[in-house]
């Protein structure tokens, strides 16, 4: 009996670090060390959203998005339907008003919720995203800059934007929560 208690504590000690190590594997991601930052942009007529960056090092290229629910602002029936709609309400001229569309924008899905995407140069060495989704009569918000080309900043928004945490937070401030 004494020569097996080292046998079952062994054993206890492997399945231990094997399910340490199961766990670890097994965790939810954490989006690409993102961190909020203050709303930068005035006051205007519509509430602050929240605002995040990633550097270089974690996202490949550094990036900010700044998101804002705008509650009862979307057309009931088509919600963010054209390119036009994007272009006024993503808050992208909030980062600067000289923004030029690159190509026609592309339908996206975000949190569940339906609209559109475009990219947009901003001075040559900076590109801006717009995303505009709705859900009901209300409208979600989300613009985007970093440097480095639009198709990498879109990649890296749109993942930051399907993170598990900014989708709860998306679906609860659209749902006035």
């Amino acid at each position: 009996m004494t020569r097996s208690w080292p046998v079952v504590a062994a054993m206890f000690l492997a399945l231990g670090g094997l399910s340490a190590v199961v766990g670890y594997e097994m965790a939810p991601p954490r989006p690409a060390q993102w961190r909020e930052i203050a709303w930068p942009f005035p006051r205007d007529g519509w509430p602050a959203g929240r605002a995040f960056r990633c550097g270089t090092a974690e996202c490949g290229t550094e990036v900010e998005v700044y998101l804002r629910p705008k509650l009862g602002f979307c057309n009931c029936d088509s919600g963010a339907a054209d390119d036009d709609e994007v272009d006024r309400v993503s808050d992208v001229d909030m980062i600067s008003p000289r923004f030029v569309p690159l190509k026609a924008g592309d339908v996206v899905h975000v949190a569940g919720m339906p609209g559109r995407i475009r990219a947009y140069d901003l001075d040559g060495s900076r590109t801006a995203i717009g995303v505009a989704v709705s859900h009901r009569c209300d409208l979600m918000a989300v613009a985007a800059q970093g440097r480095g080309d639009a198709a990498r900043v879109q990649r890296v928004t749109l993942k930051f934007l399907e993170s598990r945490e900014i989708r709860a937070w998306m679906t609860a401030a659209m749902e006035g929560r």
